[in-house]
């Protein structure tokens, strides 16, 4: 369906009202020429500047009343938030904007890529935060508030993964902030506390279960949430753990709380760890728990703006996860601006610093000060088409996109066909080998080997864009009682990419350091710069699926499957935005195990692939005029040789959604 490009009318009279108010207030409280760089002789302010002391900062510490009762103490859980924020706006009777980062990682596992965890002084204060957010960000007029995932760090409670104690852990403080729940001076005390120095108008941001957080609170649709940036963030966490019935890592919720609860809840949270283990069997099938942390399902309820960022080489939160909740907010008209990267599991302030920043500060200062800087103007999504080199669309995905339906066919060489419009008719066999994965696949792509089927385009005349999500649709036929699917897209021809498949997923940290913000004594501003970590290729994987065949006819409950009968199921492929260059070959690979990113079967099955009953859905810019245009011409292409190189085979990651 085309995209509309949505004109923003929620915070119009808003806007205008505080453009005004916030002219007058910083003519009033900064000093001349502060007042002049933020205003100019006449304009209402267009950026917030460095106007306030980061060294006289006010460090705080407050203990939020979740209302939950999750380590079953007696007494409601109350979860840390540590603040950072300008004291000359207070003392002015001004009241700022929040931007907020809830995480469970601030004390076991480090944020960003140096690993930074909060530190104390001997009075309980932060000394360092990690992040550049708040040394950038509160000399500029902001709020930083650190909040302690509860079952964390200083925080009671006990951690669910995903669920309403999560969730609860960063609704509460932004109610709280809003003033409509309790807060106190300590952890157990009864001195109460207020915000009375902010006006309530909060941003989250954060990478991984950080960005997790964001997209779960933004989906119960509290007030006073203005606008998320979710980075590689889960938005259902069924798909972490499983594709379509097929596990994806061995483990489960359960394992992951243990990792990164504090001390005091390893004490007090076994019953909460049981529950999850037992509401997630490794069956794969969709139980309540699953229900409870999907937030795709609540879009409807969003109220806040997304700036969503991804990358798409992802294989730890991977691209589904942004696909399906950028499609569900579309559907709800909820404004949205996205990028898109090659790189893995990595944050943009490590692959394009610069212009990330200036472009989270003029985010920001549009959705939380209210200025009208043309953010909102100017192009929905930035893509990362080479390394380093990007280029816009003016929405995203393109409004000429259409789901374009291609057909396998049978060709020469057994397991090596060809892709068209036109249906064929014929069969393909696959014997699953979990040794073996999709670089094994693509490299031998052009000769039959047992494990794979793959069928290609011919050369292409012009560039084919594929920008959105795909499906593959397979009928099958096993020998077994259980049986796994693959479903690769593959781009045949040499490039250049961003090495993601490397221990830095697409980035190499350098020595030396940039600074970006305000430094004090206990919290550096200046953090390692990095570079791109690339790879020459003779193909690319870009987008990927999986399911269990067992689960073909519903994700609540898998059945064991008859040999020899056949059973039809759709894979959905995750999100991407890619362009098969002219010359090139898009291909389409079907598999069983995909070695180190699901889980065998428990058995090892040989599956004919029906082709009359198989086929892949596309979302190519230009649909199947483009396609026909592209694979039309002629175009020559050097022979490929027996193996192709591609990244090395994807390892089997730290199964945390973190760093």
């Amino acid at each position: 369906m085309p995209i509309r490009i949505l004109v923003r009318t929620r915070f119009t009279i808003w806007r205008a009202l505080a453009t005004a108010v916030v002219a007058i207030l910083t003519a009033a409280f900064l000093t001349p020429s502060a007042a002049h760089a933020a205003t100019g002789a006449s304009r209402a302010p267009r950026e917030s500047g460095p106007v306030y002391s980061y060294a006289h900062a006010v460090r705080e510490s407050v203990w939020v009343d979740t209302g939950l009762d999750e380590d079953g103490d007696g007494h409601a859980d109350r979860v840390a938030a540590d603040i950072v924020r300008p004291a000359e706006p207070a003392r002015q009777g001004r009241k700022v904007p929040v931007i907020m980062d809830a995480s469970p990682y601030y004390s076991c596992c480090g944020r960003g890529n140096e690993s930074q965890v909060k530190t104390y002084d001997a009075q309980g204060h932060v000394v360092q935060m990690p992040l550049f957010y708040d040394n950038y960000f509160v000399p500029r007029g902001y709020a930083f508030v650190g909040v302690d995932l509860a079952g964390t760090n200083r925080s009671d409670g006990c951690v669910d993964v995903g669920g309403r104690s999560d969730i609860q852990s960063a609704k509460a403080v932004i109610d709280w902030l809003n003033g409509r729940a309790k807060a106190y001076t300590s952890r157990t005390g009864t001195s109460t506390v207020r915000a009375t120095w902010t006006n309530g108008r909060t941003g989250m941001i954060g990478k991984s279960w950080d960005a997790t957080i964001a997209n779960g609170v933004a989906a119960t649709g509290v007030k006073g949430l203005k606008t998320i940036v979710p980075i590689s963030g889960i938005s259902s966490w069924y798909d972490y753990y499983f594709a379509q019935g097929a596990p994806l890592y061995d483990g489960g919720p359960g394992e992951l709380a243990g990792y990164v609860e504090s001390d005091a809840a390893h004490a007090h949270c076994a019953a909460v760890q049981k529950k999850l283990a037992d509401g997630s069997p490794r069956s794969g099938d969709w139980t309540p728990l699953w229900t409870e942390r999907d937030y795709v399902k609540d879009a409807a309820k969003v109220r806040a703006s997304v700036f969503l960022v991804h990358g798409m080489q992802d294989l730890n939160v991977r691209t589904k996860h942004f696909g399906q909740w950028w499609d569900a907010l579309a559907k709800h008209g909820v404004e949205r601006k996205i990028w898109l990267s090659q790189t893995g599991h990595v944050d943009p302030f490590d692959y394009r610093r610069g212009a990330w920043v200036d472009t989270l500060h003029r985010w920001f200062d549009h959705e939380l000060l209210g200025y009208d800087n043309g953010i909102d103007r100017e192009p929905m999504a930035d893509i990362e088409r080479h390394p380093d080199q990007w280029v816009t669309s003016r929405v995203w995905p393109p409004q000429t996109t259409r789901t374009t339906v291609l057909h396998p066919a049978p060709g020469t060489l057994a397991g090596v066909g060809t892709l068209g419009l036109h249906p064929a008719t014929g069969t393909e066999t696959i014997t699953d080998d979990p040794k073996l994965s999709e670089t094994d696949w693509a490299a031998h792509l052009t000769t039959p080997t047992p494990e794979k089927a793959g069928f290609l385009t011919a050369p292409l005349s012009h560039d084919l864009r594929l920008s959105g999500s795909s499906t593959v649709t397979v009928t099958a036929t096993p020998t077994t009682t259980s049986a796994h699917l693959s479903a690769v897209l593959v781009d045949l021809g040499p490039d250049t990419i961003r090495d993601y498949a490397d221990s830095g997923e697409g980035i190499t940290t350098l020595t030396n350091r940039t600074c970006w913000g305000e430094s004090t004594a206990g919290d550096s501003a200046c953090f390692k710069e990095t570079a791109a970590r690339t790879a020459k290729v003779d193909y690319t994987v870009f987008s990927r699926g999986w399911a269990d065949l067992g689960h073909y006819a519903s994700l609540g409950k898998g059945v064991p499957l008859t040999p020899g009968k056949a059973y039809t199921t759709t894979l959905r492929l995750a999100a991407t935005d890619h362009v098969v260059p002219k010359g090139h070959r898009l291909a389409l690979i079907i598999a069983g195990t995909d070695k180190d990113l699901i889980d065998p079967p428990s058995t090892k099955p040989t599956v004919t692939v029906s082709l009359s009953g198989t086929t892949a859905g596309l979302p190519l810019v230009g649909g199947a005029p483009a396609f026909a245009r592209a694979t039309g011409g002629t175009t020559a292409m050097a022979p490929a040789p027996a193996r192709l190189t591609g990244v090395r085979a994807p390892h089997a990651a730290q199964h945390i959604p973190a760093n």
